[in-house]
């Protein structure tokens, strides 16, 4: 009785293994891909000057971090 129970359950498992293969999502566009590349390596570069403005000291070191930012912000919204 325990083999019964146990086949069925491999049996659905490969079944449902399978439905999950036919609704695969589609793919996406290189040129969509190398946009998404680049809009995260921005969010990331901005994270880190982000972090680095927070411990600056120097007024002018601060100054020219946020102009890094205002720039990489403009083009973040030039690629949405």
């Amino acid at each position: 009785m325990a083999r019964g129970w146990e086949s069925k359950s491999i049996e659905q498992q490969q079944e449902e293994m399978l439905q999950g293969r036919k609704i695969a999502p589609a793919p996406i566009p290189s040129d969509q891909q190398q946009r998404n590349r680049k809009r995260d390596g921005l969010l990331l570069s901005r994270q880190r000057l982000t972090q680095q403005l927070q411990t600056a000291c120097n007024p002018r070191h601060r100054q020219q971090l946020e102009q890094s930012i205002a720039e990489l912000e403009k083009q973040i919204s030039s690629i949405e």
